[in-house]
């Protein structure tokens, strides 16, 4: 499972400097390709593979001159892997750039409806309808809101979303709100997946302001000011993986801190299915939030059992099963001191395919765990995601068909457990999450076509 883009946006002085930095701090969020687009008299987008600093030097970043930029670092779910964002497409006689970090649900018959009335698209990746509709819309209203209400009346799914055109930034939240978006103020105007990477820019406590983006809520950006208006509404969904695993632990999605709710999953996990053992271990860096809280809740000591090498490349080769068992290796190193001879808890945030777990289950017993127990700080996954997250077809999930006991055994632990769905709420403190991805239970409203 992958994260899923991170988008940025900004009205201020030195705008795609700052752009550079913040998609820096948004890499987490994605590391197939970034790019940063500008207005100065046209749209100009520097992109490319890779990560941000592979992209962009010194030399490109100064060539960047402008008030108005929107960035994006992308890990794709539809489309080519070539095809980086920020992407340029046109319609109506108009140019537009758009950033975005989602995924489109009616994005195929919406492009048939538009191909049929003549437009034509440069892309395969569905983010340029969400452009070809806003021009299309604005093109028939004259008004930037009211080309917007009709991109939320037409497109469905996941998107927030940063469009930049005509000497303006249109910045956007879904009606439902599953993405997440930030706004702050300061000497300037920013946006951002995650207000963590606001804070470059957004001193606080000298007045400046960060809030999150409400679900439906538009804003239009240029040189004469900013102006904002929330137009549509619709029951919130908002994703719980970003507080499980996507988001950075020092970040705040819709009110809550993320570092805190996976402290607070681990707690839960801990009261609903304790463990009698020695040493809680996270899988770093995914479950040590979950892992301390595991450890403060049962009493059982934290250690760090398992470090992590941050310098494997990641064009790493694994032809096979050798070499698949040498990447887990050279990933995470077992501190044999803190393992040898232990009855172990091993918590991470989730179990996808299981492949990982089984490796690295097996890893702790060849250094000496007398027991492994397994801990997961998220429900079962059993069911694929079509908001913008890449969670694998259902037959890929060890979860989907099978019973708790029959993935224990096909990953080796001695005993595991899974937080439940109402421990999960109870952690993550809101009621409006989509669970989809655990209960198959998908909003109405991204699939009313």
């Amino acid at each position: 499972m992958r994260e899923k883009c991170g988008v940025f946006a900004a009205l201020s002085e030195n705008a795609p400097r700052k752009a550079y930095y913040a998609l820096i701090a948004l890499q987490h969020r994605g590391q197939e390709s970034a790019g940063i687009s500008v207005w100065k008299h046209r749209i100009r987008t520097v992109s490319g593979l890779g990560l941000v600093q592979d992209v962009f030097n010194g030399k490109t970043l100064s060539s960047l001159r402008s008030s108005l930029a929107i960035g994006h670092v992308r890990y794709s779910t539809s489309g080519s892997l070539t095809e980086t964002q920020p992407l340029e497409t046109e319609c109506c006689g108009k140019r537009i750039a758009v950033a975005h970090n989602g995924t489109l649900t009616n994005f195929l018959p919406l492009r048939k409806k538009y191909e049929n009335k003549g437009v034509k698209f440069y892309h395969s990746v569905d983010s340029e309808l969400l452009g070809i509709s806003f021009l299309w819309h604005l093109e028939e209203t004259g008004d930037e809101f009211e080309a917007m209400r009709g991109v939320f009346n037409e497109v469905k799914g996941a998107y927030s979303v940063a469009l930049l055109f005509d000497g303006k930034i249109l910045v956007a939240r879904d009606p439902v709100g599953f993405r997440p978006l930030s706004y702050g103020t300061w000497d300037g105007h920013y946006f951002a997946s995650e207000d963590s990477a606001l804070r470059l820019f957004v001193d606080e406590t000298e007045g400046g302001k960060i809030r999150n983006v409400q679900p439906g809520e538009v804003f239009l950006l240029s040189e004469e000011g900013v102006e904002n208006r929330i137009l549509a509404g619709e029951r919130h969904h908002h994703c719980v993986f970003e507080y499980i695993y996507f988001a950075r632990p020092d970040s705040t999605i819709d009110g809550v801190n993320v570092y805190q709710a996976r402290v607070r999953m681990g707690m839960e996990l801990a009261g609903e299915s304790p463990a009698d053992a020695d040493v809680v271990i996270a899988v770093p860096d995914s479950g040590r939030a979950a892992a301390l809280g595991f450890s403060m809740e049962s009493g059982i000591p934290y250690s760090e059992g398992l470090i992590k090498n941050r310098y494997i490349g990641r064009t790493f080769i694994t032809p096979g099963q050798f070499y698949r068992e040498l990447k887990v290796k050279l990933k995470l190193s077992p501190v044999r001191e803190i393992i040898k001879g232990k009855r172990v808890v091993l918590v991470d945030d989730s179990i996808v395919r299981g492949t990982t777990m089984r490796r690295i289950v097996s890893l702790l017993r060849k250094a000496g765990a007398k027991e492994v127990h397994v801990r997961i700080a998220s429900p079962p996954i059993r069911h694929p995601c079509y908001m913008g997250i890449d969670i694998p077809t259902r037959h890929e999930l060890i979860a989907a068909f099978g019973s708790v006991e029959k993935v224990r055994e096909a990953i080796g632990a001695d005993s595991l457990a899974y937080l439940s769905v109402e421990g999960l709420i109870r952690a993550v403190g809101k009621k409006d999450l989509c669970l989809a991805c655990f209960t198959g239970e998908y909003s109405e409203w991204a699939f009313r076509f």
